[in-house]
């Protein structure tokens, strides 16, 4: 059933973080109920808030820490689309390993955002449609060897 779900997941235009300027600039997620998520998420996980970085060249993601008494989960959020993802260490450049959702991720779902868990992130680029992916995309997939879904969302291409 997953992966009938995963098969559907459609890539809106801005997803790499690539644009073409003339067709304007990209959606922007919102920072302020991203961190107003994040502050209700802690709060939930019983745990506090860690260090937040706003999305800067190339990433396409801004990133935070949730700590808690035995851990920390980093928080993923796409820059350009509500969405939101878990890692435990925060990738330098390609594609992290997920995590499946904490419980307190569900304060993220109540902000508006789209929490991805890790089995749709994983899901391979052959069951996704990439229609609006363009030959330059493409050539950075290729290159850095992106072969998931999460991978081409979450990304610090050059």
């Amino acid at each position: 059933m997953a992966n009938e779900e995963n098969a559907r997941f459609t890539l809106p235009r801005g997803a790499t973080g690539f644009f073409r300027p003339k067709e304007g600039p990209l959606p922007e997620t919102d920072l302020r109920a991203f961190r107003t998520a994040l502050y209700g998420a802690a709060r939930s996980a019983g745990g506090r808030v860690g260090e937040v970085e706003e999305q800067a060249y190339p990433r396409t993601f801004h990133t935070a820490s949730v700590i808690g008494d035995t851990d920390e989960t980093i928080v993923l959020c796409h820059a350009y689309h509500p969405w939101i993802a878990f890692v435990r260490e925060c990738p330098a450049w390609c594609s992290p390993e997920f995590l499946t959702p904490p419980p307190w991720a569900q304060a993220f779902v109540h902000a508006g955002f789209v929490v991805l868990d890790d089995d749709q992130l994983s899901t391979p680029l052959s069951d996704v449609d990439t229609s609006v992916l363009d030959d330059v995309q493409w050539r950075e997939i290729r290159y850095y060897g992106i072969t998931t879904l999460g991978g081409v969302l979450f990304n610090a291409w050059d």
